[in-house]
């Protein structure tokens, strides 16, 4: 709580000058008195929505997704593409629909299980600098700004799927996360996905190429961050458990997908001395223990994960998996 609650606004009253003080019921319970200097004005309406350490694991998930997300928008265009984080905040609905530019492109979408509608706004000129580089273009933002046609809206919307795919694979903690995507408005004074006094986080990217950028805005509404903020920060009961307690699977991340590792597959059971060794020539023979062969170790960059038996497939030497080595 940031503030105590007044219980008894009539104690005002005091000496001409002095500081009045109020009977108030602290968070512990206890009633007791303090100056009304002290006592801060509290919209429940808001619910203090975040606190600054819940604001700091929220800014530091958003950079992990920024980070990927510019990696995928890069290898989706085809080129370098900068963004970054320029700032986190809370706002209020109706002052963030008041201070979108018009004409923009504005993707309404819903996240199953979250609550609520988000708001992704992409200005008109990224909007069609991403759609020239889409096209085979080198990506230049227009010089003027204009409404989308219906050809460029289609395309658009490729990148806020894109966007939005990427942020609900950074929260693994809610399991199977699936975008909707309700439609797209140009004007921000047709939008009523929510009450007018609905807190808002907004993320705010500058996205662009070159040295031009525009800033990307993804607002989501308390009800669905609400989830995800109780698993960032989970607080139960003695003896409950929480979701975030659940060991998840680990998730593999598409981006390791061409990444190249090297194999190789070996096993033990020949020695040989020093004067055998030298006595080789083309020709010999090697006795190999059976046994030994048939335990061939696997190793991955030189760390080993399985054991097989080597064989042949295809005309090719191979190696059939038979066991995982415990790490």
């Amino acid at each position: 709580m940031n503030a105590d609650q007044t219980t008894n606004p009539e104690a005002q009253s005091g000496a001409l000058g002095a500081v009045a003080e109020l009977d108030v019921l602290t968070a512990q319970g206890v009633h007791g008195r303090r100056n009304s200097e002290a006592i801060r004005s509290y919209d429940f309406r808001q619910s203090g929505f975040l606190a600054p350490s819940e604001l700091r694991r929220i800014r530091h998930r958003s950079e992990q997704f920024i980070r990927a997300l510019g990696a995928r928008l890069a290898n989706f265009l085809r080129l370098e593409f900068a963004i970054e984080l320029d700032r986190l905040q809370i706002v209020g609905y109706q002052k963030f629909t008041e201070g979108l530019s018009s004409p923009t492109h504005i993707t309404l979408f819903r996240i199953e299980p979250l609550k609520g509608v988000g708001l992704l706004v992409i200005p008109p000129r990224l909007g069609l600098g991403l759609v020239d580089r889409m096209l085979g273009g080198p990506g230049k933002m227009a010089e003027t700004t204009r409404d989308l046609s219906e050809i460029e809206v289609a395309l658009v919307d490729q990148i806020a799927a894109l966007v939005i795919n990427e942020w609900c694979t950074h929260w693994p903690e809610m399991g199977d996360m699936r975008p909707e995507f309700l439609g797209q408005e140009s004007n921000s004074r047709f939008l009523e996905t929510a009450p007018a006094d609905t807190a808002m986080l907004v993320l705010t990217l500058n996205a662009g190429v070159g040295e031009s950028s525009e800033p990307i805005q993804l607002a989501l509404p308390y009800s669905a961050v609400e989830p995800l903020v109780r698993l960032l920060c989970p607080v139960g009961l003695p003896g409950t458990t929480t979701a975030a307690s659940v060991e998840l699977p680990p998730k593999w991340n598409p981006e390791l997908n061409e990444v190249k590792v090297p194999v190789v597959a070996e096993w033990q059971g020949l020695r040989l001395s020093a004067g055998e060794i030298a006595r080789l020539a083309e020709g010999k023979v090697l006795l190999l223990d059976s046994h030994c062969t048939a335990q061939v170790q696997l190793r991955f960059n030189q760390v080993p994960k399985f054991l097989g038996r080597p064989g042949t497939r295809l005309g090719q030497w191979a190696v059939e998996l038979t066991a995982a080595v415990a790490s």
